[in-house]
């Protein structure tokens, strides 16, 4: 029953918004940005995310990827206002979840948007990894269902220019309606936990890697609106920061540099809309004196979706909520 739950989302943004009054505004535009007021978001999508991580030898070409027993991931979300909802799950029926023996996957993604202010929130914890070796005679891979991983963090960004949507790419709460570009700083910040287990005991560790990342970040985007309808988006950043990992053996410090780029097409029909989004991090630190670390986030997304126009009394009750809390 719980495999249900996406249509369920729909159905709730459907009837929330069944009723209309007309003395409710529901859009405001300028030049640039139309911002969707007042509507609810519903959006069915399909995604696939992972954090894997590659460990090189800095005394020698040896080199082994720590890499997840992937999950193909469909599900739905409904968004209004500050509020948000969203659930998805790994179907039997997608080839690569066919194989999935015991991994887990549970992740956590999502943006708020104060202003010109940008806070991402991440979340993600897996358990099954392969371990391989490529690149030389060993040529290896072996499969450690009870080795997990845990990651928390996010960013804090500011978009300098006005008249560029970020909410285009991301929620679609927005709508760019001519091509604008902004320069984002902002800080990354990431905790991460490795316990590497050799057999299929959750006792036995093998070996545990804690560690903490910061970096600061310049990036710029850029949304190209060749025609009404149609959004083009690119955009990437780089920067440096300071990396602490505690293994077993021993803590260490060392520089960080951090790279991410993000490519995103959307279409809209009136309220409906398709579109697709890439993104990814790459963290690259030393975890000891003698190895060289790459932290790696791939994401990508294709969704449809519909925003539905929010009735009086529900506007009503979310103004008086937020009134409440002072928001």
């Amino acid at each position: 029953m719980k495999h249900y739950l996406p249509l369920c989302l729909i159905c709730l943004a459907y009837f929330t918004s069944y009723s209309q009054e007309e003395n409710v505004e529901y859009s405001d535009a300028n030049e640039f940005v139309e911002t969707f007021k007042n509507r609810i978001t519903a959006k069915l999508f399909y995604v696939n995310t992972y954090n894997s991580y590659v460990f090189s030898d800095r005394n020698s070409n040896l080199s082994f990827d720590l890499e997840p027993n992937k999950q193909n991931r469909i599900g739905a979300s409904i968004a209004y206002d500050f509020l948000s909802l969203s659930y998805s799950f790994a179907p039997n029926f997608m080839a690569e979840n066919e194989d999935n023996e015991d991994s887990k996957l549970f992740n956590l993604d999502f943006r708020l948007f104060l202003g010109k202010w940008m806070q991402e929130l991440y979340y993600n914890h897996e358990k099954g990894f392969y371990l391989t070796e490529k690149d030389n005679d060993l040529n290896f891979e072996v499969y450690l269902p009870k080795t997990a991983a845990f990651k928390i963090g996010g960013s804090t960004s500011y978009i300098f220019n006005e008249n560029f949507s970020y909410r285009s790419i991301y929620n679609q709460s927005q709508k760019q309606l001519k091509s604008a570009g902004s320069f984002i700083p902002g800080v990354y910040y990431y905790y991460s936990k490795i316990k590497l287990r050799a057999d299929n005991s959750e006792e036995s560790v093998t070996g545990e890697l804690k560690s903490f990342d910061v970096a600061l970040n310049a990036a710029y985007y850029y949304n190209f609106v060749p025609v009404r309808n149609l959004l083009l988006s690119a955009g990437g950043g780089a920067g440096l920061g300071m990396n602490h990992s505690s293994s077993d053996d021993e803590d260490l410090t060392s520089l960080l540099t951090e790279l991410n780029f993000s490519l995103a097409v959307n279409y809209d029909i009136g309220d409906f809309f398709v579109g697709s989004h890439f993104n990814y991090l790459i963290l690259n630190h030393n975890t000891d004196r003698t190895t060289y670390t790459e932290d790696n986030i791939p994401k990508f997304q294709i969704y449809a979706g519909y925003r539905f126009k929010a009735s009086k009394k529900m506007v009503k009750k979310t103004e008086e909520l937020k009134d409440k809390v002072n928001l």
